[in-house]
């Protein structure tokens, strides 16, 4: 006697709203990764000391390099050891950089 078995398709994958961007986000994130290009080329073209503009220019790189990872590399929706990774070589980067700047008392002037 043999018995039949029924066979089942797997339940498909649950949507996720939101799981992935849409082309309505991504020019949304567009329009901001521009304004803050923007604000940093007007930064650049004034007349503030190196002591305002430098740190000025260092946070709006680190906003644009955090948007630019985290939705145009889609590691906002990836595992988060992919993003950890990139924590690591932003925070690498930053002290790199700081230290230069340090070295060379852009912040003293």
């Amino acid at each position: 006697m043999a018995e039949t078995e029924e066979h089942v398709a797997p339940p498909a994958a649950p949507a996720h709203p939101g799981s992935h961007p849409t082309a309505k986000e991504y020019v949304r994130i567009g329009l901001i990764l521009f304004v803050l290009t923007a604000l940093e080329v007007t930064a650049s073209y004034t007349d503030v000391s190196g002591a305002v503009l430098i740190p000025t220019l260092y946070v709006l790189a680190v906003i644009k390099f955090v948007l630019v990872v985290m939705w145009f590399m889609h590691l906002k929706f990836d595992d988060r050891r992919y993003a950890r990774f990139f924590v690591m070589g932003l925070a690498g980067a930053a002290t790199l950089y700081l230290i230069v700047l340090i070295s060379f008392r852009v912040f003293a002037r």
